[in-house]
């Protein structure tokens, strides 16, 4: 799989022959003025929750791509609502795509979409297909339901978790996680956008380190490999 990294939240997946786009807010993000918004081209866009540094440029990808959206039953009612075409889901369910299979899993947050609407359940991604498995975290803290993840899906390559504290877990709690989802390769999300969340990124890559696993903390605008 190839994994780019846009920013805060945002990173592209490609595998099973299609890109998927998760949680895309890029234009109000400063740090990401390099990304073109205007050249993504997902195939799906998944979105974790309804906050606005995760939804902010979903309609407009949506609108400009003709992609379909993955997400809870309150979100996907929220784009459908928007002339937009989506797959509704719930925490706890699976559905087989053409790209493969998506479970969602519990994360524990919050979720208010911009216009004020109830975003329904945060929720994270575990996705896999016959070369493929990862998790999308989303925005969570650490919880104990993640160690049920591998007892209820295939082995993960490479995590996604949030790890700049504050709003959600950081990245001593994000040890702690890649440790009960027993994933060694972890890419951190949801840091350094604003004060909030800024975090010590050498002091982040030791504490995995010393855990005997990887932390990957890419430039906005890299691809990676897994």
């Amino acid at each position: 799989m190839q994994i780019t990294y846009y920013g805060h939240s945002c990173v592209e997946v490609k595998t099973g022959g299609k890109k998927l786009l998760f949680d895309p807010f890029i234009t109000q993000n400063p740090l990401a003025k390099s990304v073109d918004v205007s050249s993504l081209n997902p195939d799906f866009i998944l979105l974790s929750h309804g906050h606005g540094d995760h939804v902010q440029d979903a309609i407009q990808i949506g609108q400009s791509s003709g992609a379909s959206f993955i997400s809870c039953f309150e979100m996907v009612s929220w784009v459908e609502g928007k002339g937009l075409k989506g797959h509704p889901m719930n925490i706890g369910g699976k559905w087989n795509f053409d790209f493969g299979t998506v479970k969602l899993v519990q994360a524990v947050h919050s979720s208010k979409l911009p216009d004020g609407q109830y975003g329904g359940p945060e929720a994270g991604f575990v996705i896999w297909n016959e070369e493929d498995c990862f998790y999308f975290a989303g925005d969570t803290a650490l919880t104990m339901d993640m160690q049920l993840i591998p007892m209820i899906c295939p082995p993960l390559q490479v995590a996604l978790l949030p790890v700049g504290d504050n709003f959600t877990m950081g990245y001593e709690d994000a040890v702690v996680a890649a440790d009960f989802i027993q994933c060694d390769t972890v890419v951190g999300i949801h840091y350094d956008t604003f004060g909030y969340i800024k975090i010590d990124k050498e002091a982040a890559r030791q504490a995995f380190e010393s855990v005997g696993k990887e932390l990957i903390l890419l430039e906005i605008g890299q691809t990676i490999t897994i």
